[in-house]
């Protein structure tokens, strides 16, 4: 458990006032170098980065800082490890006060995680990843034999061991950047918007994988970052704070969503507050529909058969890969012809998924598939949408226990 307790920093205070105003630790222009410390700049004398901040980071969950430019979240992070020293209040790790704690034995009982990863670029995958283990002691072998598991644990190929950062794509760095921080199983992790620098695609696949490391080793996880929709997939509670580094509300994904104590929490979460609080409702057991389908290959005149204009195609395992139109098919069905807007909804999923499949799709007819990946059937929204209205009546707030299913 992480605890800060009426924790304030104020710049111009201390000795030099090198470190960053306004809690971003970033010069305007760019993000934080490899050492966590590169593009700070100073700010106005007797700045408050954060003001009287006291929260609770509860042990085996993740809680997320989020907010705007100048609201505190990096510098709230950065005093945890002591990168940056509080001016008054107290942050306690496990009910140890940090400050009474030698600053190499506090830093290396936890992960730090950053934007661009922050590798050693003169060395390879392997030695960073065994960075941590060889400056506790840990013999060579069982630091590499750790090292090897945990780049396969975070999805890379065991053959990247060998090279080195600058051959890899920026989404492989962040993978690296995250099992070096799990590499002396610390019991606390910091991560200071480690998927920012990376592609859409690449940012959900790193964020889904975190997920599921995270399910599996229950770490204690701090984690910053300005995107409030990454901050509702991935905090088990969020802490949404003003410029200033006022906490403003902290709450579970759901009840920050449903219930925002302010206009400013109303407008930093953004609109579509009500669907997007969907993803946290679990799908009842529905009665689905059973699709008609073809396989990849079947011939036109098979499709047609069918008798609808829209027909799901499967791939050989039995899982849906696209609608195709029945009068646009020639010859036969080929992965050119199909339509691929439609989302797939797993049938454990939530409700939004549900919804969002049957309105994506070009037939209006939803997916849904088992946890195998293979159509079960489909669903329309005319069907979803009692469910979600007969849930808002009894009065249920959606939150599926332990939620992390469903996000």
């Amino acid at each position: 458990m992480i605890r800060f307790e009426g924790v304030t920093k104020r710049y111009g205070d201390a000795p030099g006032g090198s470190e960053p105003a306004g809690g971003d630790g970033r010069s305007e222009g760019g993000g934080t170098g490899g050492d966590g410390v590169a593009g700070r700049s100073r700010g106005p004398d007797g700045s408050v980065a954060v003001d009287n901040l006291t929260l609770e980071a509860p042990t085996g969950q993740i809680t997320v800082l989020v907010g705007p430019s100048g609201c505190g979240k990096t510098t709230t992070l950065r005093m945890v490890n002591r990168m940056v020293t509080p001016t008054s209040g107290t942050i306690s790790v496990d009910g140890r006060d940090t400050a009474s704690m030698d600053v190499a034995e506090l830093r290396r009982g936890m992960g730090y995680v950053i934007q661009h990863a922050g590798l050693f670029p003169h060395r390879t995958v392997l030695d960073n990843v065994m960075t941590v283990p060889r400056l506790l002691g840990v013999d060579k072998r069982e630091a590499r034999t750790r090292a090897m598991e945990l780049i396969e644990r975070v999805g890379l190929d065991p053959a990247m061991a060998r090279r080195y950062p600058a051959q890899l794509s920026g989404g492989q760095q962040q993978r690296v950047g995250v099992a070096r921080a799990l590499a002396a199983d610390p019991p606390v992790m910091l991560m200071d918007e480690p998927f920012s620098a990376v592609d859409p695609v690449v940012r959900e696949q790193l964020q889904n994988e975190f997920l599921r490391l995270q399910s599996e080793l229950g770490k204690t996880i701090l984690f910053v970052t300005h995107d409030i929709d990454e901050a509702i997939k991935l905090g088990d509670q969020v802490a949404v704070l003003r410029v200033g580094g006022v906490l403003a509300q902290l709450d579970s994904p759901a009840k920050l969503l449903a219930d925002p104590v302010d206009d400013f929490v109303a407008g930093f979460v953004g609109r579509d507050r009500g669907y997007r609080a969907l993803a946290f409702a679990a799908a009842p057991e529905l009665s689905l529909t059973e699709e008609p389908t073809v396989r990849l290959g079947a011939s036109g005149e098979q499709v047609r058969a069918v008798g609808t204009p829209w027909v799901l195609a499967l791939g050989d395992a039995g899982e849906p890969v696209g609608w195709v139109r029945a009068a646009a098919v020639g010859t036969e069905v080929t992965r050119d012809v199909l339509h691929r807007g439609g989302t797939v909804a797993a049938a454990s999923g939530s409700l939004r998924a549900l919804l969002d499949a049957a309105l994506s799709s070009p037939s209006g007819r939803g997916v849904v598939a088992d946890d195998d990946g293979r159509l079960v059937g489909t669903i329309t929204a005319a069907e979803v949408v009692p469910v979600i209205e007969a849930r808002r009546s009894a009065g249920t707030s959606g939150r599926v226990d332990e939620g992390a299913a469903t996000r």
